[in-house]
């Protein structure tokens, strides 16, 4: 799928044409859409197809002054997705007249810019707004880090009475998360930092400041990742302790209800049987061999008490 959007006086407006100025966005496009993309502009084919590929590494690359920038972005995943957070690439195009972007699905960082969320953008600057879609996803990928360490807290207050592996599993999906912006995010740094000497993108001064916020942003963000990553992965292998406390302390008390019961059981048994046996014949036999069974009891429970088993 193919639209075309512009900044005018009024923001961002669709438009029917490719003019000069506007922003091209391509998601999942068919090969007609893309030969007819790359016949248009005279872009390598390569530049439509990598940003495609989910596992594409984020770097940049120039052919006859059209440019490829391709950068990771975090993507939330729909609720009863295993993963909750995934990383797909976003390709962006710079040609002489026009920025493209290309991904395989619709994106967060780019819905924001189409929502109206992100201000003082233009199309037409086509350096800035480039720049801006890496800010905006450096800012992106914060927002989502905020969001896993909110749900491993909850899952962490659960998991001190949890006797199942049901939390622990969420545990280990919010790290695969995790895993996933840790590489995408030390992949982006690298990238990144690569601008500031190889000359590709011919920077103002106020966007030279807008680069250097996003290595700013793009390093505290890969920081916050690697140390909730390394928390998740204590948090993991303490809590499977605990859950194995857990049982243990519920088998134990099921253990020692199983032996206080069994202990009237085996008075009772006694005097069922047919044999002869003392004060059968006495008129308070029944309620002499209660009294037994709830000494037997109490005694028991003293024992499991005193030596801390209860």
């Amino acid at each position: 799928m193919i639209s075309a959007y512009i900044t005018t006086q009024d923001g961002l407006i669709p438009v029917d044409s490719w003019e000069d100025g506007c922003w091209i966005k391509v998601v999942n496009p068919t090969e007609k859409e893309i030969s007819l993309l790359v016949e248009k502009f005279g872009v390598w084919i390569e530049f439509f197809t990598d940003p495609l590929d989910v596992d594409e590494r984020a770097r940049f690359e120039v052919d006859e002054g059209n440019i490829l920038i391709l950068i990771r972005s975090p993507r939330r995943e729909p609720e009863e997705a295993a993963i909750p957070y995934i990383t797909l690439p976003i390709g962006i195009i710079l040609t002489a007249n026009v920025i493209i972007t290309v991904t395989l699905t619709e994106v967060d960082v780019l819905d924001e810019f189409l929502s109206g969320w992100v201000r003082n953008f233009d199309t037409r600057t086509r350096t800035r707004f480039a720049l801006q879609i890496c800010y905006r996803t450096a800012l992106r990928f914060l927002r989502y880090l905020k969001d896993i360490n909110r749900m491993s807290s909850q899952i962490e207050m659960n998991l001190h009475r949890s006797t199942t592996n049901d939390l622990l599993l969420d545990l280990f999906n919010l790290h695969k998360s995790l895993v996933f912006f840790t590489t995408s995010l030390r992949s982006n740094s690298l990238m990144v930092e690569k601008f500031s000497y190889s000359s590709i993108l011919d920077m103002t001064d106020e966007e030279h400041d807008l680069y250097e916020e996003m290595v700013i942003e793009n390093k505290q963000a890969l920081e916050m990742a690697n140390i909730y990553t390394s928390i998740i992965m204590g948090m993991t292998g303490t809590f499977a302790s605990i859950i194995n406390n857990n049982v243990n302390v519920v088998m134990k008390l099921l253990t020692s209800i199983t032996i206080l019961i069994s202990l009237p059981t085996l008075i009772a048994s006694i005097y069922g049987m047919n044999v002869t046996l003392p004060l059968q014949d006495d008129p308070f036999a029944f309620l002499f061999i209660m009294f037994c069974a709830v000494a037997a009891s109490a005694i028991g429970l003293f024992v499991l008490v005193r030596w801390k088993v209860l």
